[in-house]
């Protein structure tokens, strides 16, 4: 369901290319900007508190990889005064550097706030659908 401002439903649109531009760029500084300064991210049970320790943790984990092709779709934005609710799908290509290709299903389950004007993820837990080695 969508539901709540256009205008504030474009802009976590927007957010969330933000973020996947920050995937396939493998750009720390693009990838940090859609976090909330006291964000969680639970990365498949991996919970990690604050934007510097999910940053880090990024950091970490995409430097094992060559190459990333990643596209996201939002499935549902609720949107409710300066809160949201959003369920994200995804499609990845991962490339490590010393192993074979995946391809990664996955969904993300999102809380957002509007801070300052601008929309930044508070919480995003992410679990795969499907995955297969290419």
């Amino acid at each position: 369901m969508f539901t709540g401002p256009l205008e504030d439903r474009v802009a976590i649109t927007e957010l969330n290319g933000t973020y996947a531009d920050g995937v396939v760029r493998i750009d720390s500084a693009t990838w940090a900007s859609v976090w909330a300064d006291d964000a969680d991210w639970d990365l498949m049970g991996h919970k990690t508190h604050g934007k510097d320790a999910i940053v880090a943790f990024w950091n970490g984990a995409m430097s094992g990889l060559e190459a990333v092709s990643f596209h996201c779709v939002p499935c549902m934005i609720e949107v409710t005064g300066d809160t949201a609710k959003a369920r994200v799908q995804t499609q990845e290509i991962l490339k490590p550097k010393d192993a074979k290709a995946r391809h990664v299903g996955g969904l993300y389950e999102d809380e957002l706030k509007k801070i300052d004007g601008q929309w930044r993820f508070t919480s995003r837990t992410f679990r795969i659908v499907a995955e297969f080695g290419i």
